[in-house]
């Protein structure tokens, strides 16, 4: 690649396209040749922020926006990287007083900046601040889909189902072709026993335009308990084989399927081995639960037994047990676009399951 008489807005344009299509290394390289030849440019110093952010390099991602704001202190983008950084570190009142700054420079109503702060708080498990800030967000621009549909995945993240369906249906009527979206609007429909109508919602959807098995999954077997269709009807064969492409292509969400898959196995047999079983625990009414992964095996344990076990297995095992699944939850976002809760053992098993990673029988 050539950078010869490029300004400075252009590699903050070509980097940007990089980022959006996951290709962070790339990204870099032209964040660092701009950077030398405009070092004092704040939109080339937050892109690199970015850039470190979504490698999870924090300290190194802190330091880029912190620089930014230094060439320009009212940068609007530079504040809200900063919170995001500042979320991760657990530094909480630092972070809300960096998206305030954002509402001082009077852009806290900017749908853009506004979904990029009400993401950053809902992926950090602070569901109540996220919600302030997408419901006013949504007020402000309620026929912006987006917007919408943030705010249904932040209401379903608090119990309110009614509210999320409701928010997703507002996002499908001004975007159709939101297939995301329709697809969580038929797993919610799923799981509060409204099969026909989750049907009706997943039949709208390609099956090119599937990314999780498990939707998939649903789709076929609805069609057999709804509609009478055997496994082998021709009329499912896009499905079946849109589902046995994605379980079948070695991509880097199957080798992390594949790392927690041999977690829980070593999981069941540390627990089988030893004298207190998770039969024994669950006559002492300890609460045991069943997982099973993709492949049918089930293991035993409580929530809290089986995140341990996958941090031990995973990653360090003297790593704090919220950082392992913070990290775990952005791996799981980087690789499949979707938010895992990282700050309770259960609603991080149970979303991991919702999105077709993992299967909870109880």
């Amino acid at each position: 690649m050539t950078f010869s008489f490029i300004s400075s807005e252009e590699f903050d344009e070509r980097a940007h396209q990089l980022y959006d299509s996951g290709e962070y290394d790339q990204a870099l390289d032209v964040l660092r040749e701009g950077l030398r030849r405009y070092p004092d440019s704040a939109d080339l110093h937050v892109g690199l922020g970015y850039v470190r952010l979504a490698r999870e390099e924090f300290v190194w991602a802190y330091n880029c926006f912190q620089q930014a704001l230094t060439f320009d202190a009212d940068h609007e983008d530079g504040w809200v990287g900063t919170g995001e950084t500042l979320l991760k570190f657990g530094r909480v009142d630092e972070a809300l007083n960096c998206f305030a700054k954002v509402d001082d420079l009077g852009l806290g109503d900017d749908p853009e900046l506004g979904l990029a702060i009400g993401r950053a708080l809902y992926r950090e498990g602070m569901y109540r601040e996220s919600r302030e800030r997408l419901v006013r967000l949504a007020k402000a621009h309620a026929d912006t889909a987006e917007v919408r549909a943030a705010l249904a995945y932040t209401l379903h993240a608090l119990g309110d189902d009614l509210g999320a369906r409701r928010e997703l249906r507002a996002a499908l009527k001004l975007d159709e072709a939101l297939h995301e979206v329709r697809i969580y609007l038929s797993h919610l429909l799923f799981e509060r026993g409204d099969l026909e109508a989750a049907l009706r919602e997943m039949e709208r959807v390609p099956p090119a335009e599937h990314w999780d098995p498990l939707s998939l999954w649903r789709y076929i077997e609805l069609k057999g308990s709804l509609e009478g269709h055997t496994d082998d009807d021709p009329a499912l064969a896009p499905w079946r084989d849109r589902w046995l492409e994605l379980q079948a292509d070695p991509d880097p969400v199957d080798h992390l399927l594949a790392e927690v898959e041999a977690a829980f196995e070593e999981s069941s047999f540390a627990m089988e081995s030893s004298g207190d079983s998770a039969e024994e625990r669950g006559a002492a009414d300890v609460p045991v639960h069943r997982v099973r992964t993709a492949d049918g095996r089930v293991f035993v344990g409580t929530w809290e037994e089986i995140v341990v076990r996958m941090r031990d297995e995973l990653s360090d095992p003297a790593e704090p047990l919220a950082a392992f699944m913070r990290k775990a939850a952005q791996r799981v976002r980087n690789l499949t676009g979707r938010d895992v809760p990282h700050d309770d053992a259960e609603a991080f098993l149970r979303e991991s399951a919702r999105i077709g990673l993992i299967e909870i029988e109880s």
